[in-house]
């Protein structure tokens, strides 16, 4: 089962708060998470390689599922959990690249692709943009809560809801039935990563059983 606290550490995003993304990693953990998804976007440079391997290795010690956005040749070199977009290599043929024990995760945006999704083996499905995002250069539509709600019976997968979740909205979020909310730009509301993320740990523990 997925933590309900599900942060992501864009290095992009990172650097645009002025904090080293191994520097953020260290303060997540320390937080409290219990997973922590590494995504970029860009180009994959020696200098971010380098960072996710550090990330990847502060996770190990910590004992917390560290996970790789969108490369699965990624993922195997550092023995890490996958999540995969629409465009990236399917969970099937990454499966060919990660084999059978890896966690993979699999982003959709709409009903057609969840309904898509029941056909392919990913371990958890994720749902979004739930809220207008600045994360992505090109977002794809708004879902809302509403339709969130509307989609939650369509899989009996463990769903992840993500895109503009804040600690003002979040409860909405696990209500409309989402198991986890991942994170991206609140981890760093208040200028204090560690600290944002130990609130953000005890609101799902406190919130567990809505």
């Amino acid at each position: 089962m997925l933590p309900r606290f599900y942060p992501i550490l864009d290095p992009e995003i990172a650097a645009r708060h002025g904090v080293d993304p191994v520097k953020a990693a260290k303060q997540i953990l320390e937080g409290g998470a219990k997973i922590l998804q590494f995504r970029h976007k860009g180009f994959f440079s020696r200098e971010v390689f380098a960072q996710l391997e550090r990330v990847a290795e502060l996770c190990r010690d910590a004992e917390v599922l560290f996970v790789v956005n969108d490369r699965a040749d990624l993922a195997a070199i550092t023995a890490a959990a996958l999540h995969l977009g629409q465009d990236d290599l399917t969970p099937s043929a990454a499966r060919k690249v990660v084999g059978n024990e890896t966690l993979i995760g699999f982003s959709t945006h709409n009903e057609r692709q969840l309904r898509a999704a029941a056909a392919e083996p990913a371990n958890y499905l994720a749902l979004g943009p739930i809220f207008g995002t600045s994360s992505k250069v090109n977002p794809d539509p708004v879902v809302g809560i509403d339709e969130l709600r509307r989609l939650r019976p369509l899989t009996d997968r463990p769903l992840v809801a993500i895109g503009g979740i804040t600690r003002d909205n979040a409860q909405s979020v696990l209500k409309a039935g989402a198991d986890s909310v991942a994170i991206i730009g609140d981890l760093f509301a208040g200028g204090n990563i560690r600290a944002r993320t130990e609130e953000w740990v005890a609101f799902t523990r406190v919130t567990q059983n809505v």
